[in-house]
């Protein structure tokens, strides 16, 4: 399998990731899922700091994998460069937001 390119959108942000093709499914509904917890924390709070509502974002998505993880096992991938690479460069996104 090669490495194909996504541009993946999150909180009204593109960011480019180079993921495997095995792997494309999974960051797509990562992203869907981060951009779901983002709107609803948006939506039910009055939190207008980007920055603050992707980290509650990542707080209760994490929670719930980490819930759901007790019952089964999940494979991480042992290259993480890309995810770290985007969410280094979301991070500055939203600081020069503020």
């Amino acid at each position: 399998m090669g490495v194909i390119s996504l541009k993946v959108v999150i909180a009204g942000r593109t960011y480019p990731l180079n993921v495997s093709e095995e792997e494309q499914g999974k960051v797509l509904k990562a992203a869907e899922d981060i951009n779901k917890a983002f709107d609803l924390l948006r939506t039910n709070y009055a939190v207008k700091d980007p920055q603050d509502l992707l980290a509650m974002s990542a707080l209760q998505l994490l929670s719930k994998n980490q819930s759901s993880a007790k019952t089964e096992t999940v494979t991480l991938p042992a290259d993480y460069t890309s995810i770290e690479n985007a969410l280094a460069q979301l991070a500055n996104d939203i600081e020069e937001l503020n």
